[in-house]
């Protein structure tokens, strides 16, 4: 059976203010043997699948340094401190990067972006009768673009590569799920 390692102290190798490179000194159950493992440590992030009244999904297409490339996603970013929680972010986040609000929210779950190298989890809302009410209040390193898609093509959009961003498939699989769960629903 798997268990956990034994942490014997971590040290931040490098700071950069979004995050921080942390080295951490851990041995094996097993071996006892004391190994290095580098973690990212940074704030938690919300995504948001927001839907207007006509069932059209508001996408935001931005350019990726990561990838090189721009890519189609949700409305989502970090947690901020001043944020009292998860769902104050994603509201947060949907009103600056689309200029929408929406009328009612749901909990889709939380995940880990990759809890190899990340200690971080992503916070995942669907917000339903999404109605604009602002112009975007975008960051000063942000440049965005947001479209209005059918909810119904989303999953071909996504078998196809035209959502490539894996925390976006993700929510869209719980989106899912939330569906088949809420039939009546949303």
């Amino acid at each position: 059976m798997i268990k956990n390692w034994k942490k014997h102290g971590q040290k931040t190798d490098y700071d950069c203010g979004f995050f921080q490179v942390q080295v951490h000194r851990s041995s094996s159950p097993v071996t006892g043997k004391k190994h290095p493992f580098y973690v990212l440590s940074t704030r938690d992030w919300v995504n948001v699948i927001a839907l207007t009244p006509k069932q059209k999904v508001l996408m935001v297409s931005q350019f990726r340094h990561g990838s090189g490339k721009i890519s189609l996603e949700i409305p989502g970013g970090a947690v901020d401190r001043r944020d009292s929680s998860p769902l104050a972010a994603g509201k947060r986040e949907l009103l600056e990067e689309t200029g929408y609000q929406a009328s009612k929210w749901y909990s889709l779950g939380k995940i880990h972006p990759n809890p190899a190298i990340l200690n971080n989890t992503c916070y995942l809302f669907l917000a339903t009768g999404a109605k604009k009410v602002s112009p975007l209040k975008l960051d000063e390193a942000e440049e965005l673009e947001v479209s209005l898609l059918p909810v119904k093509n989303i999953a071909e959009l996504i078998r196809k590569g035209g959502v490539r961003h894996a925390l976006v498939v993700a929510a869209f699989y719980l989106f899912d799920q939330f569906k088949r769960k809420h039939a009546s629903k949303p």
